[in-house]
């Protein structure tokens, strides 16, 4: 950015700032001024156009709607509470048809694995690649192949300390979601599922409507607002890509680039890394702040796993080798 498309004072910007921040064509920006008065940007005692914070939020958000399909003259003209509502609105998943293969479901636990033993599948919409009696017979049979869309846990009694097991066994069966049935549980535990996104429903369950929960969360798309960071955080938490023995060596390695991002990359990779640690050891230790502390330490790991595939392009170039036999790069 040059110092002419820079902030000028009271937070407004130039048009070529404006075109980088919102990925419109500094040519379309004036076209959509002058035909459909998308925004009416203010003048400088030279005439160059001054942009608020608020014309681009308008302008980024027509440019993702005129990207999904919308005309320019249906949208040119709405507020910006409005432009924010529409694109929810794009955002939410479409009524589901027809499926376009059956929903693959994991049950662990003695009473619903016996009662789904008993009670046949009634209907092609569920496809049950694994039902066992108890956590360690999973852990004891190793990965189900194909991996589940939903894998459903039976708990009969959730403590807080236990959150983090069910977020690892939910990783170690490869699900992208978890619908956990309890009995008896605290809110503050409940509050730590919720946190994590693995949905919580409370023991007795009716077989069918477990099969609608199931193809409900098959079929939900993670939904991004405005509001909330771009990443997902109903994924399982990621696990770490390199040891710190190994970032300690990539540091302490004598980069061929002039610049020092492999030293910054790893200063990040490692504050990261603690922050993670941190906020984990806040979600058991104050239970009051357990659902905010959950999401951060979700929100950190996944922004620590970016960093990471950055880190190993870093390496790749500058040829570090790193010892492989622990499984890690």
């Amino acid at each position: 950015m040059t110092d002419q498309d820079a902030a000028l004072p009271g937070h407004t910007y130039r048009i070529g700032a404006v075109s980088r921040l919102t990925g419109v064509p500094a040519d379309t920006l004036r076209v959509w001024e002058r035909r459909y008065r998308v925004v009416a940007p203010l003048r400088s005692d030279s005439g160059t156009r001054l942009y608020g914070p608020e014309d681009v939020s308008r302008l980024t958000l027509i440019k993702r709607l005129v990207d999904r399909g919308d005309a320019i003259s249906s949208v040119a003209n709405l507020h910006l509470d409005q432009l924010r509502e529409r694109i929810r609105g794009t955002d939410r998943p479409e009524p589901a048809g027809a499926p376009e293969r059956p929903c693959r479901v994991l049950v662990i636990g003695s009473s619903l694995a016996e009662r789904f033993r008993r009670e046949p599948v009634m209907n092609g919409n569920i496809d049950l690649v694994g039902l066992y009696d108890s956590h360690r017979e999973f852990l004891a049979a190793g990965r189900v192949q194909p991996a589940p869309d939903v894998a459903v846990l039976e708990y009969p009694t959730i403590q807080g300390d236990q959150v983090r097991e069910i977020g690892e066994l939910v990783t170690r069966c490869g699900a992208a979601r978890a619908i956990i049935v309890y009995t008896f549980a605290t809110r503050a535990t409940i509050a730590r599922l919720d946190a994590r996104r693995l949905i919580p429903k409370r023991a007795p369950v009716d077989l069918q409507e477990l099969r609608q929960w199931c193809m409900g969360q098959f079929a939900r798309a993670p939904a991004q607002t405005d509001e909330e960071p771009a990443f997902d955080l109903s994924l399982p938490i990621p696990q770490r890509r390199f040891a710190d023995a190994d970032l300690l060596r990539i540091a302490s390695a004598s980069p061929s680039v002039r610049c020092e991002c492999p030293h910054h990359l790893v200063d990040l990779v490692l504050s990261l890394n603690a922050f993670e640690r941190y906020s984990a050891e806040c979600e058991d230790r104050n239970a009051e702040d357990a659902a905010l502390h959950a999401y951060l330490h979700a929100a950190t790991a996944q922004v620590r796993a970016v960093m990471e595939v950055a880190l190993a392009r870093v390496v790749a170039a500058e040829g570090i080798l790193l010892d492989t036999s622990d499984g890690e790069i």
